[in-house]
């Protein structure tokens, strides 16, 4: 089944605040919470479920300006990267009750009741650091954009300490947390706007993690990662443009103590083509001809990504003619079709003549072939009204 629309999803508008987006996720998170599903049917249990997952995933795209950016611009498309890219996925896993959490306060972050959905069900969850984002830039050319690129980044970034294997512990030493008894979780059971709620937090003796450090490693300090350096091979897919934010899971910062890695984001810079300007998947050329070859037609060289094109000029073209050569864009990043080459023909007139040049153009002033005909007057004026369309 297609995947809603985000803002469909929370009920607001695309140009709705960042107030108004949470005011929604909040009256939504409330609808479909499980705590408010106890007399509802298997069936609409179930629905309540998908809908509270998929308003949490609305708000954490919508509530994050770059996320955000990216879906406006390419919707889901932009969240999961390109068909086949090899791993990449601006998206990814989220965490239901982070985001319940960050809306309605750490009290209420642990939840139960759908069977597996949530904390509850006395599952272990203890916590899992994660490392942070690096982020990267990347300068890329027509030629590259146009095939997809590898590039190599070579980075300095928190890795696993290799003498405690990531633990944090000497000799990997560890002993149960008896606070917690190693679930990492306490429960507790408070009165909320919501009624009697039975709430999950991290374990405070242990820090959620469910175990306790005897002896912290000497190369680390008890963190498990130390900083080192990494070689990153990078698969650019083909048609990305700039302002893009790719992502490579796993790539970034080591979590502490065997954590999970941090993302490592690749943000596209496109460096501009000397002749050349994109317009999405086009390629925009602006051809200067000379009067002779506008007059009398001929053959003028376009520039391509590939190399040079030649096309042929007919006789008595006309400034603002616009020319096409299908297919020699850029492909989309998507992967669906590929842009042209819009060629825009401008006619240069030469600023200064000879006084041979000036006589032989006073023999064409008079002349009814060198003066417009009504219907190229309207002609080129329709192609200078579509200019402010």
């Amino acid at each position: 089944m297609a995947k809603r629309d985000y803002y469909e999803v929370l009920g607001v508008e695309k140009g709705a605040t960042a107030d108004a987006i949470k005011k929604a996720y909040r009256k939504k998170a409330i609808q479909y919470h499980p705590d408010k599903q106890h007399d509802k049917t298997d069936a609409e249990k179930k629905e309540a479920e998908e809908k509270f997952k998929e308003a949490a995933e609305a708000y954490s795209v919508l509530s994050d300006p770059d996320k955000k950016a990216r879906y406006d611009q390419f919707g889901h498309a932009g969240m999961g990267g390109a068909a086949g890219g090899g791993g990449y996925s601006d998206f990814g896993d989220f965490d239901l009750n982070d985001i319940f959490s960050s809306v309605f306060g750490q009290g209420f972050g642990g939840f139960g009741g759908f069977g597996g959905f949530g904390g509850g069900g006395g599952r272990t969850q203890q916590t899992r650091y994660r490392g942070s984002d690096l982020r990267v830039k990347v300068k890329l050319n027509l030629q590259e954009i146009s095939t997809g690129v590898t590039k190599k980044f070579k980075l300095k970034k928190y890795v696993a300490c290799t003498h405690c294997n990531g633990s944090g512990a000497e000799g990997n030493a560890t002993e149960t947390c008896p606070e917690c008894k190693g679930t990492g979780r306490v429960i507790r059971t408070q009165q909320s706007f919501l009624g009697m709620m039975r709430t999950e937090a991290a374990c405070p003796n242990c820090g959620g993690e469910g175990k306790i450090i005897k002896n912290k490693c000497p190369h680390c300090h008890g963190d498990g990662i130390v900083m080192g350096e990494e070689v990153v091979e990078v698969n650019i897919p083909a048609g990305v443009m700039e302002g893009i934010q790719l992502s490579m899971r796993g790539k970034g910062n080591a979590g502490k103590r065997n954590g999970v890695n941090g993302d490592l984001l690749i943000y596209v810079e496109e460096e501009k083509h000397p002749q050349l300007i994109r317009d999405e998947n086009d390629l925009v050329y602006n051809l200067l001809l000379d009067i002779p070859t506008a007059t009398l037609g001929g053959v003028a060289e376009i520039p391509t990504i590939d190399g040079a094109a030649r096309v042929n000029i007919d006789a008595g073209t006309q400034p603002g003619k616009v020319l096409r050569l299908r297919g020699k864009g850029l492909p989309s990043f998507n992967g669906y079709g590929r842009g042209d080459i819009v060629v825009n023909v401008s006619i240069y007139i030469p600023e200064t003549l000879s006084k041979e040049e000036k006589k032989s153009m006073e023999a064409f002033k008079d002349s009814e072939n060198f003066k417009p005909t009504t219907s190229i007057k309207e002609q080129i004026f329709r192609r200078f009204k579509k200019l402010f369309d």
